[in-house]
């Protein structure tokens, strides 16, 4: 029997293309891209250290208007990229 695992995350540009299962977070230091998530990785430790992080630096006023993840683009895909492993 197969285990199916979360689809891998993906950049997004508009708001309305977020399926149901997924949230979107931005992410970059500098300048911010959209990715679209599985809500699966709200239970992965690894995803928890990294919104606690975000939630030290932006507190709960996310300027973006959605949750923002302090940290550069390569470090959120293979973070994320390891996640789909487990």
């Amino acid at each position: 029997m197969a285990i199916r695992m979360p689809r891998i995350i993906k950049k997004s540009s508009t708001t309305g293309d977020v399926p149901k299962g997924h949230f979107a977070v931005y992410v970059g230091e500098k300048q911010k891209k959209r990715f679209v998530i599985p809500i699966s990785f709200l239970n992965q430790p690894l995803f928890q250290d990294l919104l606690s992080q975000a939630e030290e630096e932006f507190g709960f006023d996310h300027p973006m208007g959605g949750v923002t993840i302090p940290c550069s683009e390569d470090v959120f895909v293979d973070l994320t990229s390891r996640l789909n492993r487990i």
